[in-house]
């Protein structure tokens, strides 16, 4: 080949842009299905020329479509944590009574994300920005195309769910009767933009992060260790280290007898199994979280868009969704009612730690799923 030819890319090299990580593998998150939305354009002005959006549905969906719910997932989450600690029979959120959908977020690391598109004009690095309005449409046209379902019973999600149930009950609020935005707030706060950008740049401040380029998660061990840190210290509360809360947390094949060893053991070793870039991705969706994006910054106004009976529902020692946050919410939503949660792990909270934060989130769920709407 002369020196001046270009090579087009072949199949080789579409597929040496795609870096396997178990951590997303069905094995790790349990069961999902891909579903195709064709050539997606984002609110940033980017296009996902095939936004491939990963799924999981657990229930029927009855005649009159009238038992829909719909669940967001978070930051780093995916649909695992909620069929592992939410969804189930006899709880409020039972596939028994309910179609419950579940659809993971745009750059989350199921759906079309930097390290798993074979496309080099959106691969790593080159990964458009993507905010909480575009996996919005993007979920709605999924479950309008795949079950035709144009009203949800629940619409519900943690932390950056809740940023997510937000946005579609202001811009879609005829298609949610019921919300339940748990650990999050509908507008990000100077505090939440901030500390998010410590997470991002524990990532990026890791030589092995090469601008986006690397070859595995495993060359960014250092950076993902430093973001799982600044986690340990805002995720979990102060009470929750305090107390040793810690030493009755048990994993499959695992232990501790220290805190520093809970460190290494849970919160890096979670981390640390993760993509960086994907972690990027929703970091700045997250940092930009704004429903006042549709009223011209007014959140008032956009929070008087929403016709859902809402049940607002902080966790009462998170660190940077506190309740006080969340209740200033809920004074401009019409009808809205406050249900502080109770969880010693703070933030964390949502991986159920606690029976009796469970019980809470069932009970507020089982009662807002039974008032008319």
């Amino acid at each position: 080949m002369d020196q001046g030819e270009r090579r087009h890319p072949t199949r080789l090299d579409e597929e040496l842009l795609v870096i396997e990580n178990p951590f997303y593998s069905p094995e790790v998150q349990g069961a999902y299905q891909l579903h195709s939305l064709g050539s997606f354009d984002l609110e940033e002005g980017g296009t996902i020329p095939d936004l491939q959006l990963a799924y999981a549905t657990y229930g029927e969906l009855n005649e009159a479509k009238d038992n829909a719910v719909f669940i967001s997932t978070w930051f780093s989450g995916t649909h695992a944590t909620w069929w592992q600690v939410y969804i189930g029979p006899g709880r409020a959120l039972d596939p028994e009574r309910y179609f419950i959908v579940v659809v993971n977020q745009i750059g989350g690391g199921l759906s079309t994300s930097p390290h798993t598109t074979d496309d080099p004009a959106i691969a790593m690095s080159k990964f458009p920005a993507v905010r909480i309005g575009d996996d919005v449409r993007a979920q709605r046209q999924l479950t309008q195309e795949l079950f035709g379902i144009d009203r949800w019973a629940l619409v519900v999600g943690g932390s950056m769910g809740a940023q997510q149930t937000y946005e579609w009950a202001v811009r879609y609020p005829d298609a949610v009767l019921r919300a339940a935005p748990i650990a999050g707030t509908a507008q990000n706060t100077p505090h939440d933009f901030l500390f998010t950008q410590t997470l991002m740049d524990a990532i990026t401040s890791d030589p092995g992060w090469n601008g986006g380029e690397y070859t595995s998660h495993t060359e960014v061990a250092a950076g993902l260790a430093r973001h799982a840190d600044i986690w340990a210290i805002m995720g979990l509360s102060t009470e929750f280290w305090r107390s040793g809360f810690w030493k009755g947390i048990e994993l499959p094949d695992t232990s501790w007898k220290t805190f520093t060893e809970f460190q290494e053991r849970f919160t890096r070793a979670v981390f640390g199994a993760m993509d960086p870039n994907a972690l990027l991705t929703m970091g700045w969706k997250w940092q930009r979280g704004d429903v006042a994006r549709h009223t011209d910054g007014d959140l008032a106004a956009a929070l008087g868009r929403i016709t859902a009976k809402t049940f607002v529902m902080p966790i009462d020692e998170d660190m940077f969704f506190p309740p006080r946050d969340c209740r200033r919410e809920a004074e401009l939503i019409p009808g809205a009612e406050v249900r502080v949660l109770p969880s010693i792990a703070g933030h964390f909270g949502l991986f159920g730690f606690e029976q009796t934060y469970l019980d809470a989130v069932d009970a507020n769920l089982r009662e807002l799923l039974a008032t008319e709407v």
